[in-house]
């Protein structure tokens, strides 16, 4: 059939001319994409001649285009000069209006430059109206130093005196204002300054360059006063045993003892008292004090945490392998052992066979007091709950307590007492246990008090009317 000429064009658009560039159209040639054949390397020998990082980086400086640099000016006269003068600080307050701190500092030393020193005061004097700029204790130092530099001294005091108002927390504003004092020889001045500084109670760095001005010009009484007060103001161990080794130079061994042991009775619950403690044991150390580090060691070793005493228990042995004998050596051993215990018991204070560990180390060492002390934190760990199988453990350390008062100690009252107590414990309406009675009983017997005994298992008749105990009384 014969096809209208639209007909034909669009026939021509769809389909029949898209292999005709002349149309305008891409072809399937135009729009293939032909990879490249891969080579095979022929020689996968190194090169001959190696190319280093050095080289490359000489190529690229020879290759490099020389910086563009203004052309250097020489101004003639006085007109050039005060033109030269107008660009420049148009140029600088231009920056100043967007720029930090930095452009206003080298505004000023710009100005310093050309010898015109209240133009640079003033570009000081208005960064320092930006409130911003008045916190930045770096443009104070740079203002301050300014003025020295231009041998402004009462300026120079002016400036320092306005930063360290503002400003009293820097040290470093404190430092330099003292410094400056020093170098002109105001040390009157200069210890002003310090027992002004110290009204804003610095911390400890502070308070260590006062003592070191006053050591440099000889005044060991008033670096003595200033120790006093700074163990006053921060005690912590490092101020005392850097008192104590003032003290050691400047005064004497009585004088050093004095401030360790002050530090020991003030300190003794400091978290860093193992620190003053050893530093103490080194001192009568090295007097010799043997009795005197020994004492120190036991004392530390009593009432530091055991979890921060790791370091002072090692030196202790090390002390007794060197001074002591086979006596205080087993007893540093046996510290080593309560150390481990005390750390068991902390962690699980219910843990009773622990407990039990615990009180036969201490009954091998035979203290009675850190016997008694051991029974009575372990008899305080109660059960929680009232349930008699939670108590079948526990009843045993009441039982060695007791055992123990009668048979080692042989303080027949203390027994008693232990007795008395733990049948008060025991919740008898819920459950009881028939072998504390007669034990009771039995104790009361062989001190011949017939009538407390009966007593006793009379009460234990009513509580708890067990067979065994009516057979006893019968």
């Amino acid at each position: 059939l014969a096809q209208t000429p639209a007909a034909m064009a669009l026939t021509t658009r769809r389909g029949g001319g898209a292999d005709q560039p002349s149309l305008g159209f891409l072809t399937n040639r135009d729009t293939e994409v032909r990879l490249p054949r891969a080579t095979r390397v022929k020689n996968k020998a190194p090169a001959g001649v190696q190319i280093t990082a050095e080289q490359i980086l000489r190529e690229a400086r020879e290759l490099q285009e020389p910086e563009i640099r203004p052309p250097r000016q020489r101004i003639t006269d006085a007109d050039e000069l005060a033109d030269y003068r107008l660009g420049e600080r148009k140029r600088f307050e231009g920056l100043v209006t967007r720029g930090g701190v930095a452009a206003w500092v080298k505004y000023a030393r710009w100005e310093e430059g050309q010898g015109d020193l209240a133009r640079a005061r003033s570009v000081y004097e208005r960064a320092l109206d930006l409130d911003a700029a008045r916190r930045d204790h770096a443009l104070w130092l740079k203002y301050a130093e300014f003025e020295m530099r231009s041998r402004c001294v009462n300026h120079a005091r002016n400036v320092w005196d306005r930063a360290v108002s503002l400003l009293p927390r820097v040290d470093q504003l404190w430092h330099n204002y003292i410094h400056m004092e020093e170098l002109l020889g105001a040390v009157a001045n200069a210890r002003w300054l310090f027992e002004r500084w110290m009204g804003w109670r610095p911390d400890i760095a502070a308070w260590n360059s006062y003592i070191k001005f006053e050591l440099r010009y000889g005044e060991v009484e008033r670096a003595r006063a200033i120790y006093q007060r700074l163990v006053a103001e921060h005690p912590r161990p490092d101020t005392f045993i850097r008192y104590a080794k003032f003290e050691m130079e400047h005064g004497g061994t009585e004088q050093a003892r004095r401030v360790y042991e002050r530090a020991s009775e003030l300190l003794v619950d400091d978290e860093d008292a193992e620190l003053l403690f050893v530093a103490f044991a080194e001192f009568e150390e090295n007097r010799p004090e043997v009795e005197r580090v020994r004492a120190i060691y036991k004392y530390a070793l009593d009432r530091v945490p055991k979890g921060k005493a790791d370091d002072l228990y090692r030196k202790f042995l090390a002390f007794e392998k060197r001074f002591g004998d086979r006596e205080g050596i087993e007893d540093a051993v046996v510290s080593k052992q309560r150390f481990q215990y005390e750390d068991e018991v902390r962690k699980n204070p219910l843990n009773y066979d622990s407990w039990f560990d615990y009180i036969r180390l201490e009954e091998s060492a035979g203290n009675k007091d850190r016997i008694r002390d051991v029974y009575e934190r372990a008899i305080a760990n109660v059960p929680p709950a009232q349930e008699k199988r939670y108590w079948q453990r526990y009843i045993y350390l009441w039982i060695n307590y007791a055992l123990y008062e009668e048979l080692d100690a042989q303080d027949m009252e203390r027994t008693r007492e232990v007795y008395r107590a733990y049948l008060k414990l025991i919740p008898h309406k819920k459950f009881t246990f028939a072998k504390l009675w007669l034990m009771a009983a039995q104790f009361e017997i062989r001190q011949k008090n017939i009538k407390a005994a009966r007593r006793i298992l009379g009460n234990a008749i009513g509580m708890t009317p067990k067979g065994e105990i009516i057979q006893r009384v019968h």
